[in-house]
């Protein structure tokens, strides 16, 4: 239980952390060999461009979580606090169906990608890998989003009280 808490609490920030760190490990060796050997690692770059996509998807769960994405709040702001948990719920439950049917869509294409075997010029690694960073990074927001949504019934159900 107490490591189901730590990754709901952690997961994607210590991903994130771990990914970055990664990245710019492998980014200054390629720098290093290249400036000092003349040397180049062909997969260093490619292997880069697919972290920074799972760090993009990780990235928007995180700020579902922390409440971080940007948004217009000038409607919700004129309303009653009762009439903007209502309005709160509303988005949510408009936002995770979307990100749901991402989440499906992109699986699909995965499964596609897999069945017919492309792989990376460079690592020569399923694409499928790189483009399941969509339905990773969405099934993550699918998750805090009915979280979150947990939290504003909730929340409405105390102001109705």
């Amino acid at each position: 239980m107490k490591l189901l808490k730590a990754l709901d609490k952690h997961f994607e920030t210590y991903f994130l952390i771990a990914t970055l760190v990664f990245m710019v490990v492998i980014i200054s060796v390629q720098v290093f060999l290249r400036t000092f050997f003349h040397y180049s690692l062909t997969w260093a770059e490619e292997l880069s461009r697919y972290i920074m996509l799972y760090q993009i998807w990780v990235g928007a769960s995180l700020a579902v979580k922390e409440d971080a994405h940007l948004r217009i709040t000038s409607v919700k702001d004129s309303l009653s606090p009762s009439g903007q948990v209502k309005l709160e719920i509303f988005v949510i439950v408009l936002w995770t169906v979307f990100v749901a049917f991402l989440t499906i869509k992109s699986g699909q294409l995965v499964d596609i990608l897999l069945n017919r075997g492309q792989v990376s010029p460079a690592m020569q690694i399923p694409m499928a890998y790189a483009y399941a960073s969509v339905p990773f990074g969405c099934g993550l927001m699918v998750i805090r989003l009915c979280q979150k949504l947990f939290h504003e019934v909730k929340k409405l159900e105390s102001l109705e009280v």
